[in-house]
């Protein structure tokens, strides 16, 4: 990787490592929809009175408005800048938790989990990548990793309070206290974000000056490295949101949910590591794009995160090594919301980051069809999930070839001629 030369007074780098703090915060405000919806599946079945297929297209929902809306919400964002949007986005994510709370009907869930939360996470999480790979020209791996990060650690700290309040008080005084909660704190964060400024940051060099720039969307969307990316990104996708949306159901059914290990339930510990290591590798991954190249990466996190599918399978009886195993599998899955927008920005440069990545970021949505409702789908079909894990561990292994024998030599190609 080439290194930009940046100059940048301590004030302002004072100022950007403050951004990267407001946005990491933001983002662990808007996590928990996502990552302990699994918690809520059997309240909603019960509630509803609806099959696990369709209370599950409420995630589906959720990530498909979150991700295929992020081009105009990315849009939106550029053109009348991060903070009024952003907050706005943490406050319908909180809304809609405690919408949620007052449903007794699958359109209810969908309207409230689904739509509101949706819109909302896509607004914060769009809005904080884009202004991180801004703020960071020279570690653009290192920053969009730690504020996914905050998306992947926010949910670490609710896991077991949400587990425990839903026990002791119920599922709806559960989303309404947490949504209040959640939503207040990520608007707090949001409405001191905003993009950089000409003084902020001074790039020494050509290069950095056109890394900078960067090319129109309509432009990039003509480039066959952004499809390709697209579909490596939405077959990851795939496999991550099958672990993170049909954890707690096929966690019963090998028998280990309700076991416990060191003292604890595994589901709930399982969910809490599971966020550690989510967290972890997003900033983890990034540094180490940043220094030996994106698509190494990608090669060496994606074969990890097939292998560690496989052992989470062979293992699945075991409580103990499968709360183990299923770190290593958010380990091997979270870093494509680092190593994806580092890329992108890489190839296509920075003037249209967010709205360039909110048009990447639609593939997620399209991963979120496959590994939610449609996995479950196939599960009903066949009364296993071993043919799910299998296509999964397929598409991480093809995934991970593709980065290396597609993806890089195209790269490598590409004269980086970025517009005005």
């Amino acid at each position: 990787m080439s290194e930009l030369a940046i100059s940048i007074s301590p004030a302002a780098a004072q100022r950007r490592w403050i951004q990267l703090g407001l946005g990491f915060i933001a983002m662990m405000a808007i996590s928990s929809p996502q990552y302990v919806w699994t918690l809520f599946v059997k309240s909603f079945e019960s509630t509803t009175g609806a099959k696990l297929a369709a209370v599950q297209v409420t995630i589906s929902l959720l990530i498909v408005l979150q991700t295929w809306l992020a081009p105009i919400q990315g849009w939106l964002i550029d053109r009348f800048g991060p903070r009024l949007l952003i907050s706005l986005g943490a406050a319908l994510s909180g809304i809609g938790w405690i919408a949620a709370a007052h449903i007794t009907s699958i359109a209810g869930l969908y309207a409230t989990y689904g739509l509101l939360c949706g819109f909302g996470t896509g607004f914060v999480y769009i809005g904080v990548v884009g202004l991180m790979v801004r703020w960071f020209p020279e570690r653009r791996g290192f920053a969009a990793g730690v504020v996914a990060a905050g998306y992947g650690f926010g949910a670490m700290l609710t896991t077991f309070p949400i587990a425990d309040m839903m026990h002791k008080a119920g599922y709806q005084h559960t989303l309404i206290v947490f949504g209040i909660i959640l939503g207040g704190v990520g608007v707090l964060a949001s409405l001191f974000l905003r993009a950089p400024k000409a003084e902020d940051l001074s790039i020494d060099t050509r290069e950095g000056s056109a890394a900078l720039a960067g090319v129109r969307p309509s432009e990039m969307l003509r480039s066959p490295i952004f499809w390709l990316m697209f579909v490596m990104m939405a077959m990851m996708a795939t496999g991550g949101l099958m672990v993170v949306t049909q954890f707690a159901g096929f966690s019963r059914e090998f028998g280990v949910g309700s076991a416990l290990v060191f003292g604890l339930t595994a589901l709930p510990l399982a969910l809490t590591f599971d966020r550690i290591t989510n967290g972890l590798t997003r900033p983890f991954f990034g540094w180490v794009s940043d220094h030996i190249g994106r698509e190494n990466t990608m090669a060496l996190a994606f074969g990890m995160e097939g292998c560690s599918i496989a052992l989470l399978l062979f293992f699945r009886h075991d409580p103990l090594l499968f709360v183990l195993m299923s770190g290593f599998v958010f380990f091997g899955w979270g870093e494509i919301f680092s190593l994806f927008p580092s890329t992108l920005t890489d190839t296509f440069g920075a003037k249209f980051a967010t709205t360039n990545y909110g048009l990447l970021y639609v593939s997620q949505g399209v991963g979120a069809i496959f590994g939610a409702p449609l996995a479950a789908l196939l599960h009903d079909a066949v009364g296993s999930w071993l043919p799910v894990f299998i296509i999964v561990i397929c598409l991480d292994i093809l995934t991970a070839l593709l980065a290396l024998f597609v993806l890089k030599p195209l790269r490598r190609a590409r004269r980086p001629v970025f517009a005005d």
